[in-house]
């Protein structure tokens, strides 16, 4: 027994861990089953290059007509006060347009003959359409499920909608027009712009929807060049609209006038993006009786109140001595300044005729 134990502690058993450990390190290098092969970097990509054009080619466009936001929703005559942004800021993007931006405006450099440009879009139009034409394209696109449908809201006849309706007239005669919100008050006014900037023709009309035919020449391949708004451009400041004393009253009268509208009831109630076709005739047949009218306005919106106090001011005529919260307050004005106004629009009329 003395004898075997000094064998056994000087030769250990070798299936113990360590000895397997020390034994294996000494005669090879330890090499783990899952290591990582060393691939070579991959090349960065390079970053793609974000700035623009520092000279781009201004697009020139053939139209006869200034360039404007909105066409329908602004009278030219009227000048602004003043602007919310520098005019240098061109809406059709710096360098893209071959017109300068006045802050309301694109104005045309050369001026056309307006005989040539009336004589080009009766060419266009050609021979009018007969009735059973005009009954298929209605009955082909008045329907609310016509793919060939853009809608005018609350801008009107905007300058980028333009470039929507050439669109449409390349895969079809004619277009639907969906019309909702401040412009239905003066569908004479939108019918008017629509047929002029875009060289089409009205062929149906029903309540709020219209149908706008290109014509019989026209070529889609030979459209004009319509350059797009990258943006809408901020409205210029106007002259306050309701003043403090109405023309034509004293403080007190127009106090007084002002009170009576609050406590009267409303005329009519208008919600937001509705149909006002049938507004200002409403309004004008109340002021045969009555001398103040209230609106209510209160799901329409702050900005088109504004929009329909305008409309109503030229359209009735008549003149908006309040606004708030969200209440029209129109006063009929007073007898002589009504037989004023009629006797100055029949002059307008006879020396444009």
């Amino acid at each position: 027994m003395q004898k075997l134990l000094p064998r056994l502690l000087s030769n250990p058993p070798k299936h113990s861990f360590s000895y397997f450990f020390s034994h294996s390190f000494s005669k090879t290098t330890y090499d783990p089953p899952f290591s990582p092969i060393s691939k070579p970097p991959k090349p960065k990509p390079k970053p793609p290059d974000l700035t623009p054009n520092r000279n781009p080619t201004p697009i020139k466009s053939s139209l006869p007509f200034d360039f404007r936001h909105s066409y329908s929703e602004t009278d030219p005559t009227l000048e602004p006060i003043g602007f919310r942004k520098p005019k240098r800021f061109s809406p059709f993007g710096p360098g893209r347009l071959d017109r300068e931006w006045t802050g309301t405006s694109a104005p045309v450099r050369d001026q056309l003959d307006s005989c040539l440009v009336e004589e080009e879009s009766i060419q266009v139009l050609g021979d009018p359409l007969t009735e059973e034409e005009i009954e298929e394209l209605v009955e082909k696109h008045r329907h609310s499920d016509c793919a060939r449908q853009t809608n005018l809201g609350k801008n009107g006849v905007t300058h980028n909608m333009l470039d929507d309706i050439h669109n449409h007239w390349k895969r079809a005669e004619a277009v639907r027009i969906k019309c909702l919100g401040v412009p239905t008050l003066d569908m004479d006014n939108v019918c008017f712009q629509l047929e002029e900037k875009s060289g089409g023709k009205i062929i149906y009309r029903h309540i709020n929807i219209l149908i706008l035919y290109w014509g019989r020449n026209y070529d889609p391949q030979n459209r004009p060049v319509i350059p797009l708004m990258l943006w809408k451009p901020y409205p210029p400041i106007y002259p306050k609209l309701v003043k403090n004393i109405a023309d034509g009253l004293t403080f007190e009268e127009t106090k007084e006038m002002r009170n009576r509208g609050l406590h009267s009831p409303a005329l009519m109630k208008l919600m937001r993006n509705g149909v006002y076709v049938n507004v200002v005739a409403r309004v004008r047949e109340a002021f045969e009786t009555e001398e103040v009218i209230r609106l209510d306005c209160i799901h329409v919106g702050k900005s088109d109140c504004k929009r329909i106090d305008v409309k109503l001011r030229d359209l009735a005529p008549c003149v908006p001595i309040l606004f708030k919260d969200e209440q029209i307050i129109l006063w009929r004005r007073k007898r002589d300044q009504e037989r004023n106004s009629d006797i100055s629009d029949a002059n307008e009329k006879s020396s444009g005729t």
